[in-house]
């Protein structure tokens, strides 16, 4: 039963290494199979894999009188299923991806309000919308711009600025 639970820890310890150093390893040996395993070989599935041989093949010997042939069955089945699994959610949470991330040459053409007026030499303050969120950003603009009125984005000067054009209705 000790070699089993030995098994079983030297997976979690494993599975610890794997998340510090994510990659590490990977990275080592990186186009030696070129793709043939596809992930199946990972540090996450092998500590899977391992720990529920371990701890699978103690209960099984700890908890019947099976003995050692029968627990070491129990614990590859139970051990497989696991590195199938952690295979499976590995490969679905590295296809999540998310929406591309919004940039400031995003905000031209886009329309918006002055917060704080607009002098003809200097800045004044705009409320656009960024991905769908309020974000207020320096304005320049060839004419003067009262407080409320819309504008449009005409050009993104900086990552913190715009110039802008009143909207003429």
């Amino acid at each position: 039963m000790t070699f089993f639970l030995g098994l079983g820890i030297a997976g979690i310890v494993l599975l610890a290494f794997s998340l510090i150093f994510g990659g590490l390893l990977e990275g080592f040996l990186d186009g030696v199979l070129d793709g043939v395993f596809d992930g199946l070989l990972s540090l996450p599935v092998i500590a899977g894999f391992l720990s529920m041989l371990g701890f699978c093949g103690a209960i099984v010997l700890g908890t019947t009188g099976l003995g050692t042939f029968a627990a070491t069955v129990a614990g590859v089945a139970a051990g497989l299923v696991a590195g199938w699994l952690t295979w499976r959610l590995s490969k679905a949470l590295m296809r999540d991806q998310t929406a591309a991330t919004p940039r400031g040459s995003d905000l031209v053409g886009t329309s918006g309000s002055v917060v704080t007026a607009i002098p003809v030499d200097g800045y004044g303050e705009v409320m656009l919308r960024l991905g769908g969120q309020p974000v207020k950003y320096a304005a320049k603009s060839v004419t003067p711009v009262a407080r409320g009125t819309e504008v449009w984005v005409e050009e993104a000067l900086s990552t913190t600025s715009v110039a802008v054009r009143p909207v003429e209705r």
